[in-house]
């Protein structure tokens, strides 16, 4: 499943990222911010519209403000 379809509150660790779905400097950021395969997350809360964007993300004790076309890219395992 994608970061996107984890349910909120949920725990989860990336297994894969779709790097090539995104702009070089999105993925230097998000590499800098944890968001690589090995990292725990869970999803914090989600937009109140109705795109559901963006997503906020705890990664360790770090709260992360994800647009929904990077969360697609990332795949997760439930744990």
């Amino acid at each position: 499943m994608t970061l996107d379809e984890l349910e909120t509150g949920r725990r989860a660790l990336i297994t894969a990222v779709e790097w090539d779905q995104l702009a070089p400097e999105e993925g230097k950021r998000l590499r800098a911010l944890g968001l690589d395969c090995g990292a725990r997350i869970a999803v914090a809360h989600r937009g109140v519209f109705a795109a559901r964007d963006p997503l906020a993300v705890m990664v360790g004790r770090m709260t992360v403000a994800l647009r929904r076309v990077h969360a697609k890219a990332m795949q997760v395992e439930p744990v």
